[in-house]
């Protein structure tokens, strides 16, 4: 079977679980795979893409719940919001596969890594939904923001790499040691544990903004375009969120930003 085919079939897979086990699966098995860069896949209707489960119910962000840790109830709701992240995360690096057509093959190779440490970190954090606060992923409301922007750049390989995994993604960067210094301050045993997956997601993560940063710049090259000057082109055309310190400078380094890209964020956000 074609790879690109089957990732566009697990991105349809509506159970959660059942899509992150197949991603994972995907790239145990990509051996067994042939990668047609310029296959013709099927057209699809965008309302039916990514494949979700009923629940959760989708808001606008500025409905979703308050995720303060100070509570037992108030670590359940940030981390089912993290859980969400982590399973349209496992959709975006999904549609990055089967969408865009006449990529190198270690393109596809990378975003089925992505695809697959998403689906882990989703699974890990289900579990402990389920073990520490006894709930399941669904429970609690959640926004759609990062597909959003997902669906806004479609037709333009260039701008997702800009904007999904160096933009939205890239924010996870930032805010994940934040939200561990408060969880860490609790000092309960949930929060501890939650601290702990924190710490793979954040060391994978910075790998995933990495790999947006290599495809943007092999992109850039190719058409003869400056990456800096394009990025701040992207970002107002797609109305990309604004970014507000504090930054990780070191992850961001690690992820393959550069010194001027960091003091144009420090200096411009």
């Amino acid at each position: 079977m074609e790879l690109r085919h089957r990732a566009l079939e697990v991105l349809r897979l509506t159970d959660p679980e059942q899509k992150a086990l197949a991603a994972l699966d995907l790239h145990a098995q990509q051996a067994l795979y042939s990668i047609a860069a310029d296959a013709q896949l099927p057209a699809m209707d965008p309302a039916a893409l990514p494949g979700r489960p009923e629940r959760p119910p989708l808001r606008h962000h500025t409905e979703v719940a308050r995720r303060a840790p100070g509570t037992a109830e108030g670590r359940a709701v940030l981390i089912h919001a993290i859980a969400h992240i982590e399973f349209n995360a496992i959709n975006l690096a999904l549609d990055a596969v089967w969408r865009f057509a006449g990529m190198p093959e270690p393109y596809y190779r990378d975003w089925l890594q992505v695809a697959a440490e998403e689906g882990k970190h989703f699974l890990l954090l289900r579990d402990h939904l389920r073990q520490h606060h006894g709930q399941d992923y669904g429970d609690h409301p959640a926004h759609q923001g990062l597909w959003t922007m997902c669906e806004k750049t479609a037709d333009d390989i260039t701008a997702r790499m800009a904007l999904v995994p160096r933009t939205l993604e890239a924010r996870g960067l930032d805010a994940t040691p934040q939200i561990q210094l408060k969880l860490r301050n609790t000092k309960a045993v949930d929060a501890l544990a939650a601290v702990d997956i924190l710490d793979i997601i954040l060391r994978e993560e910075v790998g995933h903004v990495a790999i947006g940063n290599h495809w943007y710049r092999w992109l850039c090259q190719q058409q003869g375009l400056d990456p800096e000057a394009l990025y701040l082109e992207l970002t107002a055309r797609y109305e990309a969120p604004r970014l507000r310190p504090p930054f990780n400078t070191a992850a961001r380094l690690q992820a393959g930003f550069t010194q001027a890209e960091l003091e144009w964020l420090q200096q411009v956000m």
